[in-house]
């Protein structure tokens, strides 16, 4: 693992590798620097051939972001991942006397990417060797278990001509590499409790069985009972034809799954709207271990709201896995309220309300949709109208219409809750058949 100084020992190891080539092939006098590209040639003019090593951006590898080091933390402990960085360095080649008559800056970025190509992964001899043997220990750039690569980068003319024009320098020739992974090891100590060394005299452990039932109590689905029996009596092809989007209250549910039986069964139904979760208790005559029967209660619609929930059975200390159930409003009345002039913009402005079961709460989004084919509503049918303003708990809610002639219109109103809306379709005629019907139109009278 490294430490902070692993970005300096890869500068100093890809300095060092160039150094060497240029010393041992006989090129002359070529000096290797790792300066930013406007400070590169202060001391040396135009009087030696150089090559500058830039290290212009770090990166976090995405790879290495979240992983823990093998050899560092084991199971059961938790600690810091390392800082995993990709270094990028821009490589650039100046020629004694700017290139004349040779072109002398070509032949020295050749022999430098060839010295990258040769040594494109750095062992950890070439690292101990670029760094002063007084400084070893402190440099551990070697002991890292990740392999540290030199890779090209290919960079336009336009991401070339930004860099240079950062550094407001004449521009020159070079080529950009990638060198990864730096591993830099956290500070922070990773956090290391005892093994555990036996379980406790009631755990008996992990079980096992022979075959792919769950275990542990499992919802499987929620169905409705009057819509599964009316699928009896219809043909096959048709079944699939018979849903129903959304409960009411009131309505009968027989959820499937397994392990479902035990001596307190207990179904939650969870809205985030609500402060506490309904929870019906199911008795043993309504239950089997794949089944449960129960209705949705009507006594204390206050303590439900429409808007989508979240089915989970407990079976004594255990929970099941969660099915969503949409419980949709219900609506009670639609009828004409007043006409409200209070505000200019909006005069004969037609109010209507409608009341509805369960109550809606305050932080619900509400919107009706009249659905009608009369010529005077086609501004206003088919579209969502906006409630007014319920700061409290309510069951009767108000809606504006503008300015509507006053007459008899025959509409099908839908109340939308938290995307949830009433039944359109009549489930409640005997027997349900396809195709099925649409509820009665309702007469809409303003004055």
């Amino acid at each position: 693992m490294s430490n902070s100084l692993a970005i300096a020992a890869v500068t100093t190891t890809l300095r060092y590798l160039l150094q060497r080539r240029f010393d041992s092939n006989g090129s002359g006098s070529v000096t290797v620097t790792t300066k930013p590209p406007d400070k590169a040639r202060d001391n040396n003019g135009n009087a030696n051939n150089q090559v500058n090593l830039f290290l212009y951006q770090t990166k976090e590898n995405a790879a290495w972001r979240n992983m823990d080091i093998p050899t560092q933390v084991k199971p059961g402990e938790t600690g810091l991942p390392p800082l995993a960085l990709n270094l990028y360095y821009m490589l650039t080649a100046y020629a004694q006397n700017d290139d004349f008559p040779e072109p002398t800056s070509h032949n020295l970025l050749g022999e430098a990417m060839s010295v990258f190509h040769d040594y494109s992964v750095l062992k950890p001899e070439d690292i101990k060797n670029a760094l002063p043997a007084a400084d070893i220990a402190k440099y551990d750039l070697y002991n890292q278990i990740e392999r540290v690569k030199i890779t090209p980068q290919s960079l336009s003319l336009d991401e070339l001509s930004k860099m240079w024009t950062t550094f407001q320098t004449q521009y020159r020739i070079s080529t950009a590499y990638e060198v990864s992974v730096v591993l830099i090891e956290s500070t922070r100590p990773p956090k290391t409790p005892l093994p555990v060394l036996s379980r406790s005299s009631g755990d008996t452990g992990v079980t096992t069985q022979a075959n792919i039932t769950p275990p542990y109590p499992t919802l499987l689905s929620v169905n409705f009972t009057a819509i599964e029996q009316a699928r009896e009596n219809l043909p096959a092809y048709q079944k699939k034809l018979l849903q129903k989007p959304a409960a009411n209250l009131g309505d009968e549910l027989t959820l499937t799954g397994y392990n479902l039986e035990g001596n307190n069964v207990e179904i939650v139904f969870n809205n985030p709207q609500l402060t506490a979760p309904n929870i019906i208790t199911i008795a043993a005559t309504a239950r089997t271990p794949t089944e449960i029967q129960l209705t949705i209660d009507t006594t204390q619609p206050d303590k439900w709201c429409p808007g989508l929930y979240t089915v989970t059975a407990n079976i004594e200390d255990r929970s099941s896995n969660g099915l969503p159930l949409p419980i949709a409003p219900t609506i009670e009345n639609l009828a004409f309220d007043s006409r409200d002039n209070s505000d200019p913009n909006k005069p004969n402005n037609v109010i209507v309300q409608v009341t509805c079961n369960p109550p809606v709460l305050p932080a619900q989004r509400v919107s009706l949709v009249l659905s009608t084919q009369e010529t005077a509503l086609v501004e206003i049918g088919n579209r969502e109208l906006i409630a007014r303003n319920h700061p409290i708990q309510t069951d009767t809610l108000e809606f504006e219409l503008g300015d509507i002639p006053a007459g008899t219109y025959q509409v099908r109103p839908r109340l939308r809750v938290d995307g949830v809306d009433s039944l359109v379709i009549n489930y409640n005629v005997t027997p349900l058949v396809i195709p099925l019907a649409f509820i009665s139109e309702i007469a809409l009278v303003i004055s």
